[in-house]
Order: C-alpha cells, then sequence, then structure tokens
C-alpha cells in the first residue's frame, strides 16, 4: 500500500510539473503554433491551399527515388527527351540527371548487335551463295546479338528508357535462345525433338516458337505508331519476318520447312536489319561526328510532328529545329 500511494504521488508531481508551465497566459502566446503541412500533394506545382499570409507557395519536386519516368513537368518540353531519332525510346520521357552521372546513349550499340546478328540469319534464310545451315549464326547470336544486345538493355534500363530496355533486353534474350537450340551436342535440343517424333516434332516446336515473338514484336509494334516512320518500319518488317518464318516452318512438308515463306521472312529480316543499322546511325550521328543529321521522318501525329507542324505555321517561330 505504501509503494502505490508513493508512485502515485510521483506521477501526480510528474503531470503538475508538465502543465505548470502552460498555466501562465503570457508564456503560452509565446509558443508557435504548428505550421500546416505540405498540402500539394503531388498534384500540382502550385498550392492552392490558400495560407494566411496570401502567398502561393511552390512545390518541391516528388522523389521517385531518381526514376527518369516520374511523371515530373511533363508538360514542359525542355524537361523532356524527343522521339527516336537518337533514343530508343517512341515517346517523350524524362532525360536523367546528367549533372552528376555521364551516361553514353545504349540503343545505338544495341541496334548495332541485333542489326548484324539479323542480317547474317536473313542472307541464309533467303539462300545467298547457296547456304542453307545457320551454324555461323551461332557464335553471332552468342556473343553480338545475345551477350552485346542484353548488356545494351540493361543499360537502357539504367537511362531509365522502359521501352528500349524491353525492347533490347528481349532480343538479346531471343538471341541467346536461339543460340542455344542450334548449339551442337551440349544442348541437344533438335536431336531429342527429332528422337521423339522425327523431324516434324522440330519444326512445329521452332514454328510456335517464332509465332510466340512475332506476338511480343507486335506489341512493341503497337508503341511505335507516335514515333518516326524509321522506327515503326524497323519493328513492321521484323513483325512480318517472325509471321512469315513462323508460318513456315508450320507449314513444313516432308523436304522441311515452306521454302517460299522461309525466304519471304528472309528478305523483311533483311529489311529490318537495314533499318536497324539505319536507327542506330541516327543515334550515333550528331554535330561533333557529322556534317549532316540522319532523317527519321516524324509521323505528324507524334509529339514532335505536332510540335514542327506548328513551327511551320508560326512565321515567327524558329525554323532551325
Amino acid at each position: 500500500m505504501f509503494l502505490l500511494v508513493f508512485l502515485g504521488g510521483r506521477v501526480f508531481l510528474g503531470f503538475q510539473w508538465i502543465i505548470t508551465p502552460y498555466s501562465n497566459q503570457a508564456s503560452y502566446s509565446n509558443i508557435t503554433p504548428p505550421q500546416p503541412a505540405d498540402t500539394t500533394n503531388g498534384t500540382s506545382a502550385i498550392d492552392h491551399t490558400g495560407h494566411t499570409s496570401g502567398h502561393t507557395k511552390e512545390k518541391k519536386a516528388y522523389d521517385y527515388g531518381g526514376n527518369p519516368l516520374a511523371h515530373y513537368r511533363t508538360n514542359d518540353p525542355d524537361a523532356r527527351m524527343a522521339a527516336f531519332g537518337g533514343d530508343f525510346q517512341p515517346g517523350l520521357y524524362r532525360a536523367p540527371d546528367t549533372q552528376h552521372r555521364k551516361f553514353a546513349n545504349p540503343a545505338p550499340l544495341g541496334l548495332s548487335a541485333f542489326a548484324l546478328t539479323t542480317f547474317v540469319l536473313s542472307l541464309i534464310n533467303v539462300g545467298a551463295r547457296d547456304l542453307t545451315a545457320p551454324n555461323l549464326v551461332v557464335a553471332l547470336a552468342y556473343g553480338y546479338g545475345g551477350v552485346v544486345q542484353l548488356l545494351a538493355g540493361m543499360w537502357e534500363m539504367a537511362v531509365g528508357n522502359t521501352f528500349g530496355a524491353t525492347a533490347l533486353s528481349s532480343y538479346g534474350g531471343f538471341w541467346l535462345s536461339f543460340a542455344i537450340i542450334l548449339t551442337p551436342g551440349g544442348f541437344s535440343i533438335v536431336a531429342d525433338l527429332e528422337k521423339e517424333g522425327g523431324t516434324a516434332a522440330f519444326f512445329n516446336s521452332f514454328g510456335l516458337y517464332l509465332m510466340g515473338w512475332w506476338i511480343f514484336t507486335t506489341l512493341l509494334l503497337i508503341c511505335t505508331l507516335r514515333s518516326t516512320v524509321a522506327f515503326f518500319l524497323l519493328f513492321f518488317t521484323l513483325d512480318l519476318a517472325f509471321l512469315f518464318l513462323g508460318i513456315g516452318y508450320l507449314q513444313h512438308d516432308a523436304t522441311g520447312p515452306k521454302t517460299t515463306l522461309i525466304k519471304a521472312g528472309g528478305y523483311f529480316g533483311l529489311f529490318a536489319a537495314l533499318l536497324a543499322w539505319y536507327n542506330a546511325l541516327a543515334g550515333i550521328a550528331d554535330n561533333s561526328n557529322s556534317f549532316f543529321v540522319i532523317p527519321v521522318a516524324h509521323f505528324p501525329w507524334s509529339d514532335k510532328g505536332r510540335e514542327l507542324r506548328s513551327k511551320s505555321n508560326d512565321p515567327e517561330a524558329p525554323h532551325n529545329v
């Protein structure tokens, strides 16, 4: 009982000590009232809540963890990078912070790796120099089209380019998987399929594999409809190449895949390879190493196309774009 009385007295004295400074009205009036919290909530650059001072307050940029795709000043053209004619991105996105870190443009590297590997395989598909076996492509598919393109895709992710990271990394994976399928000995994928169901089993499996890549390429093609003609044509021809090659393997006969369809896919593959090199050159050539700019022909409904059209209609606007 004595212990409870003692503890109760201590609690009462402590509470009286806490409230004593506020019992005097003069001392209470000197206390700074709590300041209103930042009510911008990430929705506007200006705080319109109406503070008593009568002044509006500009919002600090919300920190999205350094993500260049964050929706920060998306209506400011100076804060965004133009559609591809340099960067492997069909739309506009915020540039990375290059003040503290310098990033090169990884897109031309990935496009060049894709172009050369596709070029060689497509020549074999069309029967150039009477070549039919794609053995030589295995080396390119591992070293250049696979590993190098995959690394370029990872660097696209580092600079905040979602489209470039998805496309280059995925096609880098395509070339690696393609090389794994055709690698003799080690993986024996072709031998095991033919052992179980004959050559038809491999042709059907490989045809379905190519049709899956046709679907993926179609998805990327949709995302290029507001970019440039050169960028769109790259994915359009690649999409047709996968389609014809996939159907060619599925519509096989006793002698092998349908030759006319395989050759059609090879020609479209050649077009895709040349367009990939063209887009890569558009990303490499600038005023430091070239006397001219590579034309990429912006679609009139794209952001850049509308900007150019508005400047052409405005006689006072500068035309040096």
